[in-house]
């Protein structure tokens, strides 16, 4: 037979093992979205390498047609690989503010040189016809179109780990356990919110 001190102590023991399971449930939820949301830059990042890599292509078939637009060339080459520098710094810690920032800005620097690219561009009807180059821009729309969607889906595995750990009871248990917030995804200056348009 139970006494009562036996029957107290049991039902301690009980919610004190119902307590520990529950911080580690809350513990293992903020994990599983942050995760998440690191994944979702991931699939940001591979898109950005697709873009970049396709760049180069596009300006090299674009030297033979636009000799005499070598600073404008020299630009989009210059741009993509200060974007391709900031995206690298950023792959370790998608959750790092300032770099995110900085990629920010170098892709606002690319999408201003190849919508320069593009404006120019429109003076040479025979590189809008050559059959590489329209290969090219239309890899280039594909990619765009993918980054668009891989930041809509990194922006809401953002919100949903910055809404988990800031609410009660999981804001303590991600202050305690040092869980930051998570930076948003988003284009610093409204004009570069529309995707890089690449006509030919």
């Amino acid at each position: 037979m139970l006494t009562l001190f036996s029957i107290i102590l049991l039902a301690l023991l009980g919610a004190v093992a119902l307590a520990v399971f529950w911080v580690i449930g809350l513990y293992n939820g903020l994990v599983t979205l942050r995760n998440r949301f690191k994944n979702a830059f991931s699939q940001i990042d591979v898109q950005l390498k697709r873009r970049y890599d396709l760049i180069p292509n596009l300006v090299e078939t674009a030297k033979a047609y636009m000799a005499h637009e070598k600073g404008t060339l020299e630009a989009v080459i210059q741009a993509r690989n200060q974007a391709a520098r900031a995206r690298q710094a950023l792959q370790g810690a998608p959750a790092d503010g300032a770099a995110l920032q900085d990629l920010n800005q170098a892709e606002s620097g690319l999408s201003a040189a190849m919508s320069r690219f593009s404006i120019v561009q429109e003076a040479y009807p025979d590189l809008k016809a050559n059959q590489n180059m329209m290969q090219l821009t239309e890899e280039l729309t594909s990619a765009e179109n993918k980054i668009a969607f891989a930041r809509q889906a990194y922006n809401d595995a953002v919100m949903h780990y910055n809404n988990k750990r800031e609410v009660f009871p999981s804001s303590f248990i991600a202050g305690t356990f040092h869980f930051a917030e998570a930076p948003l995804f988003e284009v610093a200056v409204e004009a570069e919110r529309a995707p890089v348009k690449v006509q030919f």
